[in-house]
């Protein structure tokens, strides 16, 4: 063992020591006890749905006050920040009419700029950056379906930025003139073992319904620095295009349609929805299966590859599908489910590249996100990515990962610490988050529930193969499902939701689970727990520098 390696280790037991501490004063300041992940396992626990509470919600018609576009023509809308890395910023807006019918004539990028002007001043702009401008469209050539063509969509990234520093910003063209009213955001902390986001939001399976409303709102009042969105943004796809009424289930409601249509407009609508909150808070995004949207000739996720800046080519992925980036000593990585995960593949080849280049004596923490869930105890999307999972988990174990984020399964759970379905000290902790608000309804069956494990041929991937399997050990040996909740699965509820994730230094950092029926309870939430980096995993994870 090495000097600097003894050191290290060192290093994490004294953190460890910390964390106890600081855990036991928080507990005798509140009178509350918040458990620590060094105290699990945990035995699991399930919060059954409140029958009290409604299932679902009715997606918001286009002409609701949050939906609707109330600027003219070339003023930007639908602004969104988007983080570049540590010292820069995306910004995206929107200018122009988007247009749906059977005949669509795509506007001309050209005849707007995109400009942003920017400062450390309210109304005092001593910066200006220009970016790029695009459209693009949704084509079905199919009698009885309509086409869609996007309004143009800007990107400007700006850089040059100070840690920690609030700018003043306005977008648009300084020419016609068009230019948005100001706006503002907080620039997050350089990476360093001392420096977080104060506040980080995780929201997976969104919609625009009067669930997702509470979510935001719940989510605004939360105060968040920055948001992760792991997938299934807009449900655009199952929006009626005929009438432009909500439809949960397209299949059931057009069993004769020729491709499943999606109403290019909620995005529009959803751009405006979020605008409150992603224009003064970075917003990370990262694709779902309703992002997918297929068009004939096999065009795939057309509007979700316009619409988004991420630091993609920052990040050397160069596909909008996988990136990275680091907000104080937070790496985050974000992958893609719905494109090829395989240990053969391009994206395994730069998820390799990217967990080497991690120093994490500078960012301390690991967090993954992708959109369906490797670890799920409910029935729906039961053992749906086991391929992903067989492909990639060995790898994300070696290099110690602490969090992942997922969605897709339309309700809250928790793992205790996990790998290869065995409790393992330094395996990551698991979060299933899929239950923002969208027009599907909250699940609440349970694999393990009498009579409610799906078949082997249910849960198909929309991408991948299926390699289901039957546990070869412990509890459910022999079986495709287990006979009671499993025991890597912590705490799980089926309510609707947010998650806060606080970081407090390179030890330790507290989740929340804020429900949307606490919302207007003082200190209400669901789940709440400190997770705590390993001791044990230290050696494995911190890189080594000579």
């Amino acid at each position: 063992m090495t000097g600097l390696t003894q050191a290290l280790m060192e290093d994490c037991r004294v953190c460890v020591a910390l964390v106890m501490i600081l855990v036991a004063v928080d507990v005798v300041g509140s009178g509350v006890h918040i458990p620590t992940t060094l105290e699990g396992p945990f035995k699991p626990v399930t919060r059954s749905f409140n029958p009290m509470l409604r299932r679902g919600s009715d997606d918001l018609p286009m002409d609701h006050p949050r939906l609707k576009k109330n600027v003219t023509s070339n003023f930007p809308e639908q602004i969104a920040l988007a983080i570049s890395s540590p010292t820069a910023m995306w910004v995206s807006w929107v200018t122009g009419n988007a247009q749906i019918g059977l005949n669509v004539t795509p506007l001309d990028p050209s005849t707007v700029a995109s400009e942003v002007w920017y400062g450390r001043e309210s109304g005092k702009y001593s910066m200006k950056r220009t970016g790029v401008s695009m459209i693009y469209s949704q084509l079905y050539p199919f009698e009885g379906l309509l086409n869609y063509t996007s309004g143009i969509i800007h990107h400007v990234k700006i850089d040059g930025l100070k840690p920690g520093t609030k700018y003043y910003y306005k977008c648009g063209d300084s020419s016609i003139p068009e230019m948005s009213e100001e706006h503002v955001f907080k620039t997050l902390p350089l990476p360093g073992t001392n420096k977080y986001p104060s506040r980080i939001a995780v929201i997976g399976d969104l919609g625009v319904t009067s669930n997702s409303t509470t979510t935001i709102d719940h989510l605004i009042q939360n105060d968040p620095s920055m948001v992760l969105m792991v997938g299934d943004l807009t449900y655009a796809d199952q929006y009626r295009t005929t009438g432009g009424k909500g439809a949960p289930c397209f299949s059931c409601a057009f069993p004769d349609a020729p491709i499943r249509e999606t109403y290019q407009p909620r995005w529009d609508g959803w751009g405006r929805f979020m605008e409150p909150l992603a224009s003064r808070v970075p917003m990370m995004v990262v694709e779902g299966n309703h992002e997918i949207e297929p068009q004939a000739a096999e065009v795939t996720f057309k509007s979700y590859q316009t619409r988004f800046a991420v630091p993609s080519e920052e990040s050397g992925s160069n596909s909008n599908f996988y990136y990275s980036f680091d907000a104080g000593g937070v790496h985050f990585i974000m992958l893609g489910a719905y494109v090829n995960y395989n240990t053969t593949g391009a994206q395994y080849a730069w998820l390799e590249a990217d967990l080497q280049k991690i120093d994490r004596r500078v960012t301390p923490w690991l967090v993954a996100a992708w959109h369906p869930p490797w670890y799920n105890s409910y029935s729906s999307h039961y053992q749906e990515f086991e391929c992903m999972r067989l492909q990639m988990e060995a790898l994300l174990y070696r290099c110690g990962v602490d969090i992942v984020f997922s969605g897709h399964v339309h309700s809250y759970e928790r793992t205790n610490r996990v790998y290869n379905y065995t409790m393992d000290p330094r395996g990551p902790v698991y979060i299933t988050v899929g239950d923002g608000g969208n027009i599907e309804e909250v699940d609440v069956d349970h694999a393990d529930d009498p009579g409610k494990c799906p078949s082997a041929g249910d849960n198909m991937p929309e991408y991948g193969g299926v390699c289901h399997l039957n546990f070869t050990s412990g509890p459910a040996k022999g079986k495709f499902c287990w006979d009671r909740q499993p025991e890597w699965s912590a705490y799980r509820e089926s309510s609707f939701g947010h998650g806060i994730l606080e970081v407090v230094n390179s030890t330790y950092a507290l989740w929340t689970w804020h429900r949307n029926q606490d919302m207007y309870k003082e200190n209400g939430h669901g789940d709440q727990i400190y997770i705590v980096r390993q001791p044990q995993s230290c050696s494995a994870t911190l890189k080594i520098i000579a």
